[in-house]
């Protein structure tokens, strides 16, 4: 856990961000780099879109997927595999139709999948939250590649962030409800335990939100309401912040040919008239080069998707 006396210490300025996209999402969410394709993956929850960014031409694709969807990620045998408002479906990119793989929860009418990742052995791991952010309504899922599902964690409030260290033996998780960041120990089999607590994040600097891991094993999570991404070392200290021309900052994910671009996803969720103009590119996609690469993404390793 963090201390007082680590958070205190003034983080040095990681790098300045650019615009990729101006996107103008109520809540951007959930950047996944397919290494495939050379493209950023990314979705808008409450419009119910899946994006697909190719940063080289700045051309957007956008698929209304009619639902809810929390994450979007690359399957190792084409398309995308979702976690949707009641569970986990297949995106096909050729012909924009969704099927589904897994129902999770569909008779929760108020729940829906927030944040998700796959694993280092191409698991996808994402969580539900309740409409009304219920404590303890929902609950961490993991798709595996048989399609079967498997519930890993109950009790969670409001299911976000969450990738794994370098060697996949840990897996960071935040639970946003509780403004800290979790590890758990994590077996080649999908399984958790061990949970302690990584770093509590002060209420002042935000809501911790999405997170990512680099290749030096440190955690970029990003801060809702706080404007910024901070990047925590392995032993919990804040070492880099990057700094966001608006508030809503909601999850980053490396990509980019060599891994060194870090994208990050924000939300105009909320923001009126009155308040707006101060945040013109509010729901823009960032990109911000920090001088460390990330690691190699693993797709979905299912043999129904594609």
């Amino acid at each position: 856990m963090a201390s007082p006396d680590r958070l205190r210490r003034r983080p040095m300025s990681a790098a300045a961000v650019e615009i990729a996209l101006d996107a103008h999402a109520e809540v951007g969410e959930g950047p996944a780099w397919d290494a495939a394709r050379q493209q950023l993956i990314w979705v808008d929850i409450y419009r119910h879109e899946v994006h697909v960014l190719d940063p080289g031409t700045g051309q957007d694709r956008c698929v209304d997927v009619g639902r809810h969807v929390g994450a979007a990620v690359p399957a190792a045998a084409g398309d995308l595999v979702l976690a949707v408002r009641d569970g986990f479906a297949r995106l096909d990119l050729a012909s924009g139709q969704t099927e589904m793989l897994a129902p999770v929860e569909a008779d929760v009418s108020g729940n829906l999948m927030n944040d998700g990742a796959c694993d280092r052995s191409g698991r996808f791991l994402a969580g539900t939250t309740s409409f009304d952010e219920s404590p303890g309504a929902g609950t961490l899922y993991r798709l595996n590649p048989d399609m079967s599902v498997d519930a890993i964690l109950r009790g969670v409030t409001l299911s976000n962030g969450i990738d794994w260290s370098p060697d996949g033996r840990s897996m960071y998780f935040i639970d946003s409800a509780l403004q800290r960041i979790d590890v758990f120990e994590y077996s080649g089999e999908g399984e958790v335990g061990g949970r302690r607590t990584f770093a509590d994040v002060p209420a002042e600097a935000g809501m911790p939100d999405g997170l990512t891991i680099d290749a030096d094993g440190c955690i970029w999570v990003a801060l809702w309401g706080g404007a910024a991404v901070w990047r925590y070392t392995p032993d919990a200290v804040v070492d880099r912040t990057i700094d966001l021309p608006v508030r809503l900052v909601t999850s980053c994910a490396f990509g980019g040919a060599e891994l060194d671009d870090l994208y990050i996803t924000t939300a105009s969720w909320g923001l009126d008239a009155a308040t707006l103009p101060d945040q013109p590119h509010a729901g823009a996609v960032f990109v911000a080069r920090p001088g460390v690469r990330g690691l190699p993404p693993t797709p979905f390793a299912g043999t129904r998707a594609g």
